[in-house]
């Protein structure tokens, strides 16, 4: 992560936050940037980019797709676990299949290089004035010694790693986005399972029981995650 620390031409656009694995590209984007007004971050691969997104609150982030650690597409699921920051991809992949993933993942918008700058300026300004509202989620949720990684998909308990299924984490990734709120049974199964499985309720007490027996000291006695018998879940801090 770095930053260009030249003034500001139009103080007051905003934070950008710009992720490019060409050094001649991401030096050029930030000056062109800053000459518009934006403060800019920079971030040369994808776990720094989302180290910067965590610490840095941009504004609007700039993603190209092939970078050399993640790809991009990871990058934007990483963010989505935790924020709604708009992303504005930014790539020389041109291939409508590549566009409408990334779409899908939870992008914003998509440029193909070679792109104009003054396109480019527009788009993140018009992505910012959508995304104007409530500021984001914090990227790590702490309750107690666990410590809930939203970006990296990742929790620990009293420092150490703890191994979740792909159903555990987004049954705990969902209670943690409300912490110390009775998220409701149906909204559950809906969410990690599917719409179909709204009626499933024996899958909550299997996974709830399971989470306990990784997440809690006395999983008899739970003290974070408890149950609200016919109504839902709540991650208690």
């Amino acid at each position: 992560m770095a930053r260009d620390d030249a003034p500001d031409a139009t103080p007051g656009t905003g934070r950008v936050l710009v992720v490019e694995d060409d050094p001649a590209l991401r030096r050029a984007l930030a000056i062109n940037l800053r000459a518009h007004g934006w403060d800019v971050v920079t971030a040369a691969d994808g776990r720094a980019a989302l180290d910067a997104a965590a610490t840095e609150h941009p504004d609007v982030v700039v993603l190209d797709l092939g970078l050399p650690d993640l790809d991009g597409t990871e990058v934007i699921e990483g963010l989505r676990g935790w924020t709604t920051v708009p992303v504005v991809v930014l790539s020389a992949r041109a291939d409508g299949a590549d566009k409408v993933g990334a779409l899908d993942l939870g992008a914003d918008d998509y440029v193909t290089k070679p792109f104009a700058m003054d396109e480019l300026m527009a788009r993140l300004r018009a992505a910012v004035r959508r995304a104007a509202g409530p500021a984001p989620a914090e990227a790590v949720v702490e309750v107690g010694e666990l410590r809930i990684d939203l970006a990296r998909k990742r929790v620990s308990r009293g420092g150490d790693d703890v191994r979740l299924t792909p159903t555990e984490w987004a049954f705990l990734e969902l209670l943690a986005r409300h912490l110390g709120r009775l998220v409701p049974r149906e909204q559950v199964l809906r969410e990690v399972w599917g719409p179909a499985y709204e009626r499933e309720s024996h899958y909550l007490r299997v996974y709830a029981a399971q989470l306990r027996r990784k997440l809690e000291a006395d999983p008899s006695r739970p003290r974070h995650l408890l149950t609200t018998p016919g109504l839902g879940y709540t991650l208690e801090p």
